[in-house]
């Protein structure tokens, strides 16, 4: 670093762009990671921080204009921290997201000469989420932080949300205003509003929840009347609930649910399936490539209707229902109680017969489900994005089963555990990449491991 300090102008250009949205750029055999360049630009920077290993630069000047650039759809890019991508032309997100699933493979898996399909995109890539998650400020401000702080970036839309978030945005911020109603102030920690979740089903049926600092929450009929009183464009609100947070820390969602209106879940569905969804379920947030996503799984397990299966971290019980036509038997294992309720319920208005759902963490219940005796065929993965425990793979070798399918949202913990159970005997055969979130750095990846 003898050459360069923090306050120096540099030209880079910019050879890579992480998850993060910055460029990645070298100078003097440097890195560099700079906010506002993306791949293919040539910029002029300024060095606001240097690491040991590396440097965080801001592009003052784009000198040569990268072929890749487009102009944002987002009127709040790049200062919102949503999306990273929305300069980015969409054709090259889905092979930089390949490339970097690819990347990680080989750079932590140690896992070369593998197939990595291209990445399947959308046809239109806006207008995808069916879940919206914000922060709610001071002077009736809705939206998400500024990128790198923790202050409020307000907004009246969000082109990634649909449309019918836009409407529900302008009547909170209408009950606020008018009723004197407080958000949440990050740095004094008072306030009444910290977030608002929507939730939309394919059948455009809504449920809001209200997060809030304590129990106290104004003027709650008016709320409701606001919400459910005009005739929204294009879909309707089935369900209010609030939801009380009192910690300050950035988990969204507290333990308690108050249903202010209407229904006490809501049904949507993926293929022929249908799901209850309660204010903390998780279901995955875009209803298209769901169905691309879980159709691979399908197409790499493979079955003849012979089978059993186990799904590991099952959440509401989605993929174990997805597959359960095609095998004989599913076992389902969740830690969280309120999914597994949500998945037997689903079971049961499903009128699926051959899933059985277990409570517990997949490292105790698997090692129980082989004490039985009960003969292992395939093993579906979706961990979080910390990955598998390393007990569990020891515990899904001993289970020995003839295939694991991989599902991630996470390409670095993949590679990490890919390249254990590669090391345990099984092989990566092949690796699929779906976008699930276009416009971010995300990705999420179907991956086959087959024994050896």
């Amino acid at each position: 670093m003898e050459g360069f300090k923090v306050g120096d102008k540099i030209e880079l250009n910019i050879i890579d762009i992480n998850n993060d949205g910055m460029g990645v750029g070298r100078y003097e055999g440097f890195t560099f990671f700079v906010e506002g360049g993306i791949l293919g630009d040539k910029v002029l920077v300024k060095i606001e921080e240097l690491k040991k290993r590396f440097g965080i630069g801001r592009t003052l000047e784009i000198l040569e204009k990268s072929p890749y650039r487009m102009k944002s759809k987002c009127e709040y890019f790049p200062q919102c921290d949503g999306c990273q991508f929305h300069n980015f032309k969409y054709e090259k997100q889905l092979e930089l997201k390949r490339d970097m699933v690819k990347s990680n493979l080989e750079r932590i898996g140690k896992i070369k000469d593998v197939i990595v399909n291209d990445t399947i995109g959308m046809n239109y890539p806006y207008r995808y989420r069916n879940k919206a998650e914000f922060k709610i400020g001071e002077n009736n401000n809705i939206g998400y932080f500024k990128r790198g702080t923790h202050d409020l970036i307000p907004i009246d839309k969000c082109i990634i949300q649909y449309k019918i978030v836009d409407e529900i945005i302008s009547l909170v911020k209408e009950y606020m205003k008018k009723y004197k109603v407080e958000g949440y102030n990050n740095r004094t920690k008072k306030g009444i509003i910290k977030n608002l979740i929507i939730r939309t089903t394919k059948d455009k049926k809504v449920m809001i929840v209200i997060i809030t600092k304590g129990e106290k929450l104004p003027y709650k009929e008016q709320l409701i009347e606001i919400l459910t009183d005009k005739q929204l464009t294009s879909a309707s609100i089935v369900s209010i609930y609030q939801n009380i947070n009192s910690k300050d820390t950035s988990v969204v969602l507290g333990h308690r649910d108050i249903k202010l209106y209407g229904k006490n879940k809501i049904v949507d569905y993926i293929g022929e399936y249908n799901f209850l969804i309660s204010p903390k379920s998780f279901f995955q947030v875009n209803h298209i490539q769901t169905e691309v996503l879980y159709n691979k799984v399908v197409e790499y397990l493979n079955l003849n209707g012979d089978e059993t299966v186990v799904d590991l971290y099952c959440g509401i019980g989605t993929i174990a229902l997805y597959i359960s036509k095609y095998a004989k038997k599913v076992y389902g294992v969740e830690v969280v109680k309120d999914a597994i309720d949500d998945a037997n319920a689903n079971l049961k208005i499903n009128n699926v017969k051959n899933v059985e759902f277990i409570q517990g963490k997949s490292e105790d219940v698997l090692p129980k489900i082989i004490s039985k005796g009960i003969s292992i065929d395939v093993i579906v993965v979706d961990p979080p994005r910390k990955g598998l425990d390393k007990s569990l793979i020891g515990s899904i070798t001993k289970a020995n089963p003839k295939k694991i399918v991989y599902v991630s949202c996470n390409p670095s913990t993949l590679a990490r555990d890919a390249g254990y159970l590669e090391e345990k005997g099984y092989k990566v055969e092949e690796v699929q990449p779906v976008d699930m979130f276009p416009m971010t750095g995300h990705v999420e990846v179907v991956t086959l491991l087959v024994r050896e």
